[in-house]
């Protein structure tokens, strides 16, 4: 069945992966987009390569927009990734944080509600929600922290913890859009992602950690980067990262499972098979490139967790998903990728 797909945010990274996505499936695509974000430009360049694209320049934090757009477009399904995606930004300009994720997060709940009760809303959320995990016994080795009392990663009983600036922003959307299904009965659907990375991320050192060290590793093999590389604390943190088509994947198959997952959340990414530290990471990268990586250490980010690897096994119940491409094969992928990108 084609749906009527609206991506807000749908020329950041994780938004123009759906939107392709929905295209490569013949849906009719709509993507929302502000265009404030670095890269975005850009990939709508590349999402126009492939006709059929609707585009929308609008911005979640003017409520009148999204009236606009659901009027215009009265979509099936949402895609909603819109949002201010650096703990930095949150905590440098806190005001504009809050409108683009609690607050727009909002605007589109309640455009939703009036105009396009009926679609589909799948939210990107994040890890975030459950703050520092302060409570958490962590135990530090040569290259990692490990998290022994949990050695298959956190689940959704993990209690919440907003931390941060960004913690608050979305964590209140979060909570918004799960109370929105139980309150108004919309189709609403949370997924807290972990680390992702993949092709179409033009990543900063804010935000994409994956994606920037990769094109810092390519950099120091062409020459064009010099010096060392600053990495915030000793590099041992550890997430697990998951390849942008599994996420996408992931979308797809909550907006399928939506009758059984109505009102929930889920932990989302590679599970501690495919966790890795920034310690490691750059270690795969000198070995993959044949580069020395020099590294110079920073302070810990603010707010920063020592680890995250999420439990997937919720998601593997409910909707039959779980991640498929070792984080080795994905990385590859993604060199391959940034050694072909002009940044």
């Amino acid at each position: 069945m084609s749906w009527r797909l609206l991506v807000t945010g749908g020329c950041g990274f994780i938004g123009a992966n759906l939107a392709a996505e929905g295209l490569r499936r013949s849906h009719s695509v709509a993507v929302l987009d502000s265009f404030r974000r670095h890269g975005s430009v850009e990939n709508l360049r590349w999402l126009q390569s492939m006709d059929r694209l609707v585009v929308h320049h609008a911005d979640v934090r003017v409520y009148n927009d999204l009236r606009r757009v659901l009027g215009e477009t009265r979509p099936d399904v949402i895609f909603h990734t819109a949002g201010q995606v650096a703990m930095t930004t949150s905590i440098s300009n806190p005001r504009l944080d809050f409108q683009t994720n609690a607050l727009g997060t909002h605007n589109l709940l309640e455009a939703v509600r009036q105009l396009a009760p009926d679609a589909v809303v799948v939210y990107s959320s994040t890890n975030k929600v459950y703050g520092d995990l302060a409570g958490v016994r962590f135990v530090e080795q040569a290259t990692r922290y490990t998290t022994p009392d949990y050695p298959a990663g956190f689940d959704e009983s993990l209690p919440l913890d907003f931390r941060s600036p960004y913690g608050c922003s979305k964590g209140a959307a979060d909570q918004y859009v799960l109370d929105y299904a139980r309150t108004f009965n919309l189709r609403t659907v949370g997924l807290r992602h972990s680390s992702c990375f993949g092709g179409r991320q033009l990543a900063t050192s804010d935000q994409g950690w994956v994606g920037w060290f990769i094109q810092q590793a390519v950099g120091i093999k062409r020459g064009t980067v010099k010096g060392p590389i600053a990495i915030a604390g000793n590099g041992k943190q550890v997430r697990d990262i998951l390849y942008a088509p599994d996420l996408v994947e992931c979308y797809f198959s909550a907006v399928d499972g939506m009758d059984k997952i109505c009102g929930q959340a889920f932990n989302i990414g590679g599970g501690m098979a495919n966790s890795l530290s920034i310690l490691e990471l750059l270690a795969f990268l000198e070995t993959e490139l044949d580069v020395r990586v020099a590294v110079a250490k920073t302070p810990p980010r603010p707010s920063d967790q020592k680890v995250f690897v999420a439990n997937t096994r919720k998601a593997a119940e409910l909707i039959h998903w779980r991640p498929r491409t070792s984080k080795e094969s994905g990385l590859r992928q993604m060199i391959g990728w940034v050694q072909l990108t002009t940044f």
